[in-house]
């Protein structure tokens, strides 16, 4: 699984990470992205649904998101 760290960080930074290492992994592979930014939790389910990816999201604490993302 590869790990990106995207506490602190705002829009769009979170999205242009995960679409540089999005591209690297094969079918079956993983992403666990980190944030503590609201609208990038959103900005990502988007991009996650128009591209078909299988996502899923959690607040695993208050304002601190993990998002797991795979083809």
């Amino acid at each position: 699984m590869i790990k990106i760290d995207c506490l602190g960080y705002g829009c769009p930074i979170p999205l242009i990470k995960l679409k540089a290492k999005h591209s690297l992994i094969l079918e079956g592979e993983k992403i666990l992205l980190v944030t503590d930014h609201n609208l990038a939790v959103e900005n990502i389910e988007y991009y996650c649904h128009l591209n078909k990816f299988k996502y899923s999201s959690e607040e695993v604490i208050e304002g601190v998101w993990e998002i797991t993302i795979s083809k």
